[in-house]
This record gives structure tokens, sequence and C-alpha cells, in this order.
């Protein structure tokens, strides 16, 4: 891996074109271009983190390793850069988005300014979580979540599809000096306050018995990251 940079949010003008000290200027647009164009290479976006690559048994590296080796047999004079996208833990959103807006891909970059663009008070109907401003819609109404509970939700939520034990969201939520700190059983009785507020969405919070709960994506749940979000950095 090679040429670190530091990506802070997605770009938001055109995209920027560099060239080599000493170079011709480039040509501005709508200068004389030429009429046909022809490809000059491809990027492939792979959305994989480490822990789905273990599981796997291999590591993003070695993938990468195979890639660049499966294509100079098959085009030995083929030139290569790879690069890797990072996100904060707890991002959430799909692999393969993170990478995408990590790269400022263009369709991915456009569709992010226009979810930012939306205004959230429109949702007429469902659930709106809203990551970046740490608010519960509930049919177009703020719903009176306290700080613990939006915590709750928002953890399940950032968790799409992954079952998460009792012991797991008392770790993570709660600091082993807090004074109330619940124990395993005691997260179900957040669990039913949180579910009562969410009224006649209340399953949207499934329980996995024996184990925990989960999120799995659902159609009345719309969820808003922000602009931006998630912010990953690149190298």
């Amino acid at each position: 891996m090679s040429n670190t940079a530091l990506l802070e949010r997605p770009a938001t003008t055109a995209a920027i074109r560099t060239q080599p000290e000493g170079a011709a200027p480039l040509a501005t647009a709508g200068a004389d271009l030429p009429a046909v164009r022809s490809p000059r290479g491809f990027a492939l976006y792979v959305g994989l983190d480490e822990i789905k690559a273990a599981e796997a048994g291999v590591s993003l590296p070695l993938l990468v390793d195979a890639l660049r080796r499966t294509l100079a047999e098959l085009a030995p004079g083929a030139e290569t850069h790879a690069t890797v996208a990072l996100a904060p833990h707890g991002s959430g959103g799909r692999d393969l988005d993170v990478v995408r807006l990590a790269l400022q891909e263009p369709g991915a970059i456009a569709r992010t300014k226009a979810a930012a663009e939306e205004d959230i008070t429109e949702e007429e109907s469902g659930v709106t979580v809203d990551i970046s401003r740490k608010r519960v819609l509930i049919d177009g109404e703020s719903a009176a979540f306290t700080y613990k509970e939006f915590e709750l939700l928002q953890y399940l939520v950032l968790r799409e599809g992954r079952t998460i034990e009792r012991s797991e969201l008392v770790s993570a939520l709660w600091q082993a000096q807090d004074d109330e700190t619940p124990g395993e059983r005691t997260i179900d009785v957040h669990v039913r306050r949180l579910r009562a507020k969410l009224g006649r969405y209340e399953d949207i919070v499934r329980t996995v018995r024996g184990i925990g709960y989960r999120f799995d994506r659902h159609a009345d749940v719309v969820i808003r990251y922000g602009h931006g979000t998630p912010s990953p950095d690149r190298f």
C-alpha cells in the first residue's frame, strides 16, 4: 500500500485532476476535447472488512496480492495500485458503500449529498433514526427517547443483521464505574422501555431467544447518517 492520505469528508466539488511537476497545463472543460474517449483501466470496489475476511480464512493484504498475481498472469503489462478505505468503528453502513464514499466515487457522493439535502421532517410514517442529530422520529413526530435509550437503539441499528448478546450491550453502553450498571437480565427492562416508545414499530428490535437482540433491515425504518458519514480515512 502507498500514497498515504487523510480524507476528512467526501469532496462535494468537482474532482481535482493532478499532473506531474513541469507538465503542460491540463485542458480545461470544454476546450477541444477529443470526440471519442477510450478506456484506460478500471477500478474494482471490494466491500469486505477484516472480520469477514478472517471468517473466510483470508486477509485484505492476501486478497490484494492474489488479485495482483491474477492480473499479472492475464495482462503482464498492467499497472496496479491498491487503496484501502478505513472507517471509524461503529460508523455503520454497507462495507461497499463505505469504500465507494471514501474513494470519492461520484455516484456515492451524489447519493450522500442528496440524502443530506432531504428534509427529515417530511417523513410522514415509520421510524426515522437520525444518527447525526441523535434523535428518533416516529410517524414524523420527535420521540422522547432518553440518551441511553437512543444509544441502545443506535448500537443495534449500526450492527444491522447481527445478534448482539446482552453482555455486549452492557459492556458497550455502560462504564464499569457507573452506579446504575445493569446486569445482563436488567438489560431486558431497558429494551422493553425502548420498545414501548417505538409503539406500533416495537418489532424492529427483535429478541433472539437465549442470546440477545438484533435489528434487521425494515421497510418502516429509515436511517439517516448525515452528510459525510461515515467519515473514512484513506491510505
